[in-house]
This record gives C-alpha cells, sequence and structure tokens, in this order.
C-alpha cells in the first residue's frame, strides 16, 4: 500500500481561456486567472492550503461528453451549483446522486468537458 494521492493532477481543456475562467468561478466560486508562467497560458485551481490540483489550458477538447469527468467541490449545495452553470451557460445532464462521501450532478462546461458538481457530506 502506498500513500500517493490517487489523483495528482486535472487538465480541463478550453477553446477559449477567458470565457472558461469566468464560467468555472461563476459555477464554483473560484477566483481563477491566466498564469502564464509556463509554455502555454493556463488558469491554475489553487488549494485553500496553496497546493495546485491542476489547471484548465488552451486546446482542443474531445467529442462533448467523453474521456474522463472530473468532480470539483462546490461551495455550497448541488442545486445550487446546477443552477449556476446553466446560468453560466453550462448544461445539466443528470440530477443530484448521493454517494457514501456526498451528493453530486454530472454537468458539461462551455466546451462540453464532463465535469462533476460535487458537494461533500
Amino acid at each position: 500500500m502506498t500513500n500517493r494521492p490517487f489523483v495528482v493532477w486535472a487538465e480541463i481543456p478550453v477553446t477559449d481561456l477567458q470565457k472558461s475562467i469566468e464560467f468555472y468561478n461563476a459555477v464554483f466560486g473560484y477566483d481563477l486567472q491566466i498564469n502564464t508562467d509556463g509554455p502555454n497560458p493556463t488558469a491554475m485551481f489553487f488549494g485553500d492550503d496553496g497546493s495546485v490540483g491542476g489547471h484548465l489550458y488552451p486546446a482542443k477538447p474531445a467529442a462533448a461528453g467523453t474521456g474522463s469527468t472530473v468532480h470539483l467541490a462546490v461551495p455550497d449545495t448541488v442545486e445550487a451549483a446546477m443552477k449556476r452553470c446553466i446560468d453560466a451557460g453550462g448544461k445539466v445532464v443528470s440530477d443530484p446522486t448521493a454517494i457514501p462521501p456526498g451528493r453530486f450532478a454530472y454537468a458539461l462546461d462551455l466546451d462540453g468537458n464532463s465535469i462533476g458538481l460535487f458537494q461533500p457530506t
């Protein structure tokens, strides 16, 4: 057995970085900003402790609804995040589902990337 984390990084490809930053900020209450320190501009997902768990980056996403799903914690309830997602131009594609560690709903971002709106217990 190892103490390594199961997920170490999440990359979400987007076609319009600024519009996607606005979407993720609106839905999840983030303060994402464009970072140009690396080879490509990105918008980093920083944890409360300053850690980085992933980023948005300019690229052509896979076909809508295919590929992996990144579940991101919402600041309040799944239902409130579902409304914000729709208001910000995304699409909610499931009802909330309860699992032992919390509740989630599936959604699509502006580019059709599959995301989970996760409310921990």
